[in-house]
Order: structure tokens, then sequence, then C-alpha cells
């Protein structure tokens, strides 16, 4: 479906520095339909293009580039408006006015769902809201998560959540009726989410995706825990969960620019009972992002969170669930401030982070299955030999490597066959493989391999 411009993945720009080359055993032959122009020389010598992934270059389809193009600055600013000007969307505030309060916020997203439901060309997108009991500072109430599902194609494919939410909180945490504008925290995350679930619902994807808008995550991220609840009571796949939260601001008071993305992912196994898969989505997506030229770059962060603080993908990760966060590297205020509004919320910034977002995200929907069955077997002559499983549909592989200490995929290697055998390995802490499809996506990594510890 992707009609790629340019298939130059794992080829370098004439601006880019020599790229690494490896010495390997021979090339085999392309299998899948993947048409490679062979390495092999009369010799039976041959050499592996290792691309350093700071310097290689590809060009993403046209029309994934349309999608991105799609993303609607002027939209995104007049939902975070319409969200500040609700006042306050503290748990604890009004639920029965149309113009103020947690009520009217949850009102307004379930309606824009409701409109991506009825203009979804295929019919495939469902909204439900999802109700739970929430005490806080003494005060019961009855709070909603708002699930807008748009179905997948592929049986079996997994389901990707992508994840906001909507409350707000003032300087005094306990004071539902303190103005509470919320402008980037997390209005940005939210009027985010509702135009990614606007532009994907006007196409199919292979994977089903869950569009969430959470209740009460400044208050102890109720809404999502009770989420991932409600998703393991059903036995809901999900591959992985993208938690949009604060990504509107790309400056400080003091007039620091940097126009990047945090990506940030819990590692201790004994809090996200995920067995380190969070921070391998964060290292993965940060790949998918730079392989299919995403516009702003993305940082892993070695932390779950900044320090002290959390976010909704805490919920999914304990949940054992592979959970990240993308947020904006500078802050220009802090959690809960009143001068949170829509003044301080860069309008070209912050449609690029959500480009970013979104075109990741499609990769995870809608690219190949991740290869399975992956081994690395020694060679006895200072090689190793890597094998992996065919992925149905797959015109090649990306074979991603990871140096020691690194939070990233460093290097990587466009490969068309299941099996490379090399005396390179032990150099890399970890790979992992990755897809290619007919039209050159890429779609989500394979678990990590480990090579080494680090």
């Amino acid at each position: 479906m992707f009609v790629l411009l340019a298939c130059n993945l794992g080829t370098e720009s004439a601006s880019s520095p020599p790229t690494l080359v490896i010495q390997a055993t021979a090339t085999p032959p392309a299998t899948l339909g993947f048409n490679a122009v062979s390495q092999q020389d009369d010799s039976s010598n041959s050499t592996i293009q290792i691309d350093d992934v700071n310097t290689s270059t590809s060009n993403i389809g046209a029309e994934l580039y349309a999608l991105m193009q799609q993303v609607d600055a002027e939209r995104l600013m007049a939902h975070v408006q319409t969200l500040q000007d609700f006042q306050t969307r503290h748990v604890n505030s009004t639920t029965t006015s149309s113009t103020r309060g947690i009520g009217a916020a949850r009102n307004y997203v379930q309606e824009q769902f409701e409109i991506v439901r009825q203009q979804a060309p295929f019919g495939n997108f469902t909204v439900q809201p999802q109700a739970f009991d929430l005490t806080y500072a003494g005060v019961p109430t009855q709070q909603f998560n708002i699930i807008g599902y748009l179905q997948g194609i592929e049986p079996g494919a997994g389901v990707l959540v992508i994840g906001a939410h909507y409350d707000s909180i003032g300087p005094d945490f306990n004071d539902a009726e303190i103005f509470a504008p919320g402008a980037n925290d997390n209005g940005t995350g939210v009027a985010a989410l509702l135009e990614m679930a606007r532009i994907m619902s006007q196409r199919q994807y292979r994977s089903s995706v869950i569009f969430v808008a959470f209740s009460a995550e400044e208050v102890g991220r109720v809404g999502s825990r009770a989420f991932v609840d409600w998703a393991r009571g059903r036995n809901i796949d999900i591959v992985g969960m993208i938690n949009i939260d604060t990504i509107g601001n790309n400056n400080t008071r003091s007039g620091t620019i940097d126009e990047s993305l945090r990506i940030f992912s819990c590692e201790s196994e004994s809090i996200c009972r995920d067995r380190g898969a969070s921070r391998h989505m964060a290292r993965a997506v940060e790949f998918l992002g730079f392989a299919h030229n995403s516009i702003l770059e993305m940082q892993v962060e070695r932390t779950a969170d900044r320090e002290g603080r959390y976010g909704d993908h805490f919920s999914f990760s304990e949940g054992g669930y592979p959970a990240i966060r993308f947020i904006n590297t500078l802050e220009e205020w802090g959690n809960g401030s009143s001068s949170d509004t829509i003044q301080y919320v860069e309008r070209d910034y912050f449609r690029k982070s959500t480009q970013s977002i979104l075109l990741v995200a499609i990769a995870y929907a809608d690219g190949p299955s991740p290869p399975s069955s992956i081994t690395l077997r020694d060679g006895g002559d200072n090689t190793a030999t890597l094998r992996w499983e065919p992925v149905v549909g797959a015109t090649g592989y990306i074979v991603a490597l990871r140096f020691p200490g690194s939070t990233r995929y460093d290097q990587q290697l466009d490969w068309p066959d299941t099996s490379l055998t090399w005396d390179g390995f032990a150099n890399y802490a970890g790979v992992a493989i990755g897809a290619k499809g007919p039209t050159g996506l890429i779609g989500r990594l394979s678990q990590e391999y480990v090579i080494q510890p680090g």
C-alpha cells in the first residue's frame, strides 16, 4: 500500500561519512522476492556494509508522507484551546457543566471520537466509555476512560494502544476549582491522540489500534490502571503502548530551544514485570523513527521518567505490557502550573511531534510482524551465524545492532535472507531484527537477542 519514492534503506548519502565495512562470509542469494544487488565477488569473498544509524538514509513512501502531511496544526491547537477553556479538568471538578470541569472534557473527547467513528470509511471504528470508581482527597467520584477502537485486518497481529490523559491539576493538587489549564500537560497529548485517530481511521492496518483518553492520571494514574485490568480481563493481546504526555513545548523561559522528543521507558524488571520489553520498545521505536525519516529526532532516556515523576506508561509496564512515553525534551512550566496555557505551546513543534509519533505508530500497526525463533550459533572459526524464521510477505530484513552501554541501536544491516554468518557479532551487546514489507515499510523489531551484557 505504501509506494516508495526510493528504496535506498541501508545506503549512504553523498554527504555521509564512510560507512563501516566489515569482512564476512559469502552473501547468500536473495529470497522472498527481494531483488538485492549481489555483493559477492568471483572468489566468493564478500563484505557486508553495516550502516551507522546516525548517517544511514532512507526515503519514506509517498502515502506515508501524505499521512504525515494530514496532521493539521490548526486542529491540534483548537483541541488544546477547548480543553483549556474548561478552566479545570481536576477529577473532583464538576461533571454536570457543559463548559467547565472534568465532565465537559470527557464529553468533548467522546464527541470527537464519535466524529471519527462517523467518518471512518470502513466502518471499523467503535467508541465506548469505561467507567471506574475513584476516591481522591476524600471525595468519591465515577471517572471515565474514553476508548476508540480501530479494528485491524490480520488475525493474530495484536493490538497497539495509544493513550493520553485528559485530566489536569493546579498548583494546589487538592483544589478542584483552582485554575488548571493543562494546555501542554496534557492538552497537547489529547489533541495528538484525537488527530492521530482521525487520520489513522481513514485506512486499514494489519494490527488493531486502541486510542484511549485516560482520566485520573494526575492522582496516581488510576485510569490507566483500570484500563490495564479491563484489557487483561478480556485477554487483549497488547503488543505495545505509546503514552503521549506533554509534547508541545520546545523551549525554556531562558530561550533555550531543543526540537527533539524524549522516550522514557521502564527498565527495572522487579517493577516493570515485562522483562525489559519496555526499554526494548523504546529502542525499537527510536530505530523505526530514524529508518522512516521521522521529522523530529527521538532520544531514548535511561530512566522510566523524570526523577520523582510518572506517567500512564508505568501502569502498562507494571502489568507486563511493553510501554513508552513521548514527552518534549524541554519543559517551560512544571506539573500543575497555572501558567501552562496555550500561549506557551509552540504550534510548529507541536505539529512535528505529532507527525513523528504518528509515523512510528503506523510502522508498529502496519509493518510486517517481527521475526521469531532467533538463534546465534558459534561457527568455530571466529564467526557466528544468526538465524531467524522467515516472515510471510517480507521482502527483506533489517538487522539492528547495539553497542555495549548504548541506549539505542547504533548500526543496521539491510539483509535479504534469514541467515547471516559474520565475525563481528562479538562487538555488540545485542541484536534485533525487523521485517521489511513490499513497500519498504519496516515493522516492529523482534525481541533483542543479547550477545553480551550492557
